[in-house]
């Protein structure tokens, strides 16, 4: 029995993974993901780290408590405004070039930024996403935002995977958010184990369409 999933093609696969310069770039975590949330309160603590808990076990890829070499190896940063990330300390050390950064970030009016750091086979070794809490991002429910953060987090996306069409979906039944079924196949194609810690070659993108057509994995929900 094959997966009922939405037809997705190919240069559709692709075009998840492709940079501004053009450019095919996935990557994938090489090690158990070490999550740490600032600036939230603990019940929403919770449902960021569920979010997580429930991307990764659809992955099939492991979380902990600590990194053995980083601590926490992925950091979210929850603020009202840009300048507040200059405030805290040892950033700039974690995030060459802050300051430019933050300008940068702040001239664009920004709601969001990712930025990963890579181990030797090219596997995600760390990963920072800053969420400055203002208009539509402060409005959105809290379970909506940790999911949307967490399947951003999960994989090295191009960065206009999500630009016009969100990775969730509303079942109509019930209301409830859910990780759309194609791009929770896509997470866990990436994630088997025959499949590279990090591709810079189009034909990724097929080798992961191929597993599309393979029995689905379950799916998290908020």
């Amino acid at each position: 029995m094959t997966a009922q999933l939405p037809d997705l093609t190919p240069e559709q696969i692709e075009a998840l993974f492709t940079r501004q310069d053009g450019a095919y770039a996935c990557a994938r975590w090489g090690r158990p993901v070490a999550p740490i949330v600032f600036g939230v309160q603990d019940e929403t603590l919770k449902t960021v780290k569920g979010a997580l808990e429930a991307v990764m076990t659809l992955a099939g890829h492991q979380m902990a408590e600590t990194d053995p070499e980083l601590g926490s190896n992925l950091m979210f940063f929850f603020f009202l405004d840009w300048d507040e990330l200059l405030e805290v300390p040892d950033l700039d050390r974690l995030i060459p070039g802050l300051a430019p950064l933050v300008a940068r970030l702040k001239a664009a009016e920004a709601s969001q930024y990712r930025a990963f750091r890579f181990d030797d086979q090219g596997g995600i070794k760390a990963a920072f996403v800053f969420l400055r809490m203002q208009g539509a991002m402060a409005q959105m429910p809290a379970e909506t935002l940790a999911l949307t953060q967490a399947v951003q987090v999960a994989l090295m996306w191009g960065e206009a995977a999500f630009a016009e069409t969100s990775p969730l979906a509303v079942l109509p039944e019930t209301g409830a958010t859910i990780l759309r079924p194609e791009i929770a196949g896509i997470i866990a194609a990436a994630y088997d184990r025959m499949m590279p810690l990090a591709a810079d070659d189009k034909s990724h993108a097929l080798r992961l369409f191929a597993r599309l057509q393979a029995p689905a994995a379950g799916q998290p929900q908020s």
